[in-house]
């Protein structure tokens, strides 16, 4: 089932295994039965009412965190048959990194961490794991969905070393300046191409952001005088799908062909041997200013455009209202988190409310606080 994996490559014999015994798959390997697991989870299901940058209600045309994952997904797992990695490994990563996502996005992220900062704040990547180590409910022998060392290590992208105590085997490399599998620092990279050329997309596509501004952007003005070069006739949907699909691939290439030269320079001859090298898995000092310059473009005139930031500045009002509804008086709760909230304190608060859709949360909030809802 492996028989292309490198040495350096994550695969069922190699991996450290799941935290509660189970008996081997039969027909699928052992990346495969995670990446199932995630993908019939709870979770993963919310994960199409949740926003990537517009709220869910704001337009059917837009990205979620489903989309955004499965993009992400595809994108690694690409990269990954041609680095001889464990494709089956990124994958399950990819679907899983975003299980722990609040509605509405960052705002809504910084509202419920502004309002668990007085009990241990709230960190989105810590979420996703706890979700599945211990949230989802599905099988009798365990809580979660017990998926093995390496899935649950790509899904911590990044957490204070204040908290890396708390996770055991998890936490060592945090403490000691280790890196990931090279199957996490791959799924890392595939959503950071994702969300910044899929964002482009949904930023013209809602008109907040202009192609006349993205040719001022050294990458994007690159491709898309590709395009125009090649398809002179082009207009459209049609010119800002070749120049995002152009920029994608441009991006999929150089990581593949910068890692593959730094993999052999490196020769790591196990997964454990690549974690205590530095990180392996980049792109091109070239592509790395292209990439920030664009991550700034969108940070300023997309992320903080004033419609997104009224969208925003309505999602933490309606964070931090839910939030304080509860904390004040927890029987407002759902009676399984009354019960929770008498084990896990504030913690099953911001399990509620990071588990909810967009859509959820604003029905919430009109039950909590309108009158005539019920």
């Amino acid at each position: 089932m492996h028989n292309n994996l490198a040495p350096y490559a994550v695969s069922d014999t190699n991996s450290r295994g799941r935290r509660i015994h189970e008996e081997l798959p039969t027909g699928r390997s052992q990346f495969q039965r995670d990446r199932d697991r995630v993908i019939h989870s709870t979770a993963f299901r919310r994960l199409e009412y949740k926003t990537q940058v517009f709220v869910n209600h704001e337009g059917d045309l837009f990205r979620t965190r489903l989309t955004h994952s499965l993009e992400v997904a595809q994108i690694g797992r690409s990269i990954a048959r041609n680095l001889h990695l464990n494709e089956e490994l990124v994958e399950a990563i990819a679907l899983s990194h975003d299980l722990g996502h609040t509605p509405f996005g960052h705002a809504g992220q910084d509202a419920l961490n502004d309002c668990m900062k007085p009990h241990g704040g709230f960190e989105h990547n810590l979420q996703s794991l706890r979700v599945v180590d211990v949230l989802e409910e599905r099988y009798a022998a365990f809580n979660g969905l017990n998926l093995c060392f390496e899935t649950r290590e790509g899904i911590l992208k990044r957490i204070p070393k204040s908290r890396a105590t708390e996770l055991g085997e998890l936490g060592v490399r945090f403490l000691h300046g280790h890196s990931a599998s090279l199957e996490a620092q791959l799924a890392n990279l595939a959503d950071e191409i994702a969300y910044n050329n899929h964002d482009v997309d949904d930023g013209l596509r809602s008109g907040l952001i202009t192609l006349a501004q993205l040719e001022e952007i050294g990458i994007f003005a690159r491709h898309l005088h590709r395009v125009k070069q090649r398809y002179p006739d082009i207009a459209g949907r049609r010119l800002i799908h070749e120049t995002v699909r152009g920029m994608i691939n441009t991006l999929a290439v150089d990581l593949t062909t910068q890692s593959t030269g730094r993999i052999l320079a490196a020769n790591p001859d196990s997964p454990d041997s690549a974690r205590e090298m530095p990180v392996l898995i980049g792109f091109s000092d070239t592509i790395r200013r292209e990439e920030q310059e664009l991550k700034r473009f969108l940070y300023q005139n997309l992320y903080r455009h004033y419609q997104v930031m009224r969208m925003s500045n309505k999602a933490r009002h309606t964070i931090e209202k839910l939030f304080g509804a509860f904390e004040t008086e927890p029987a407002l709760l759902p009676s399984e988190y009354q019960r929770k909230f008498e084990e896990y304190g504030h913690q099953a608060i911001a399990d509620y409310i990071a588990g909810m859709t967009d859509r959820y949360a604003i029905k919430e909030y009109q039950r909590l606080f309108a009158i005539s809802e019920n």
